[in-house]
């Protein structure tokens, strides 16, 4: 594995993750083609290119390209497959979402655009990246929903849409997209404190239940103040 964490290092550095500034503004209007039948707004942001979705839709030049294709090459010879390297790509991907490390985050769900750019989670990591990042709700929205359509979707994916709509101040879209999490993820407390948030929000008297079940599933730390909040304004016993 030692050659594959060099390997890893240096793709930091490489033209395949760009590091120049991107324009602030997004261009809203525009579409890019990002995968086969899969179109995705045109936005960009004040940060370096590669910390942006889709490197903030950057135009390559041949050289630039060029070093993408050996870096995937390079990744899937060191993994030993294209689907293998995905899965450690993205695997370090969640690994720095939940240490709140979402700079590289961002630099390894573009990682693995560049390997696989038809799968769910390339668009469910950077849909985190947009929400958390640069608190664009509106392309996490979009992008959690492209995430939906696309192959092998991780079970976590409508929990995190879900919370995302919650924040967004959307409680009723949030619900049945959290009804649904919790059956993809039953195990989730965190899906079950969110679902009861929506369900409280939206004035459903099975807000408890869902509470009670958030709770012997022990959700996380982050979620834990959230439970304790929605229990005493729905009076739950």
């Amino acid at each position: 594995m030692n050659s594959f964490e060099n390997l890893l290092r240096q793709a930091i550095w490489t033209v395949a993750c760009v590091v120049t500034l991107a324009s602030p503004l997004a261009a809203a209007a525009d579409s890019v083609e990002v995968a086969p039948g899969v179109q995705v707004t045109k936005r960009s942001y004040t940060a370096p290119t590669n910390e942006q979705p889709f490197f903030g839709f950057a135009v390559k030049n041949s050289e630039e390209k060029a070093a993408d294709e050996k870096f995937v090459s390079a990744i899937i010879g060191a993994t030993g497959s294209r689907e293998k390297a995905f899965d450690e790509i993205t695997l370090r991907g969640w690994r720095a979402v939940n240490t709140g490390k979402i700079r590289e985050a961002a630099l390894r769900f573009n990682q693995a655009f560049l390997i696989s750019p038809e799968q769910s989670a390339v668009y469910h990591g950077l849909a985190v990246v947009a929400q958390f990042r640069f608190n664009d709700l509106d392309a996490a929205d979009e992008l959690f929903r492209i995430a939906l359509k696309q192959p092998n979707p991780v079970k976590a994916l409508r929990a995190d849409y879900g919370r995302m709509l919650l924040i967004a101040k959307r409680p009723r879209d949030a619900q049945p997209v959290l009804e649904q999490a919790v059956k993809d993820a039953p195990n989730f407390g965190d899906a079950w404190t969110n679902l009861a948030i929506a369900r409280f929000q939206n004035g459903d008297a099975a807000a408890c239940a869902a509470a009670d079940e958030a709770a012997r599933k022990r959700p996380s730390n982050n979620s834990g103040a959230d439970l304790t909040m929605v229990r005493s304004a729905a009076q739950c016993k």
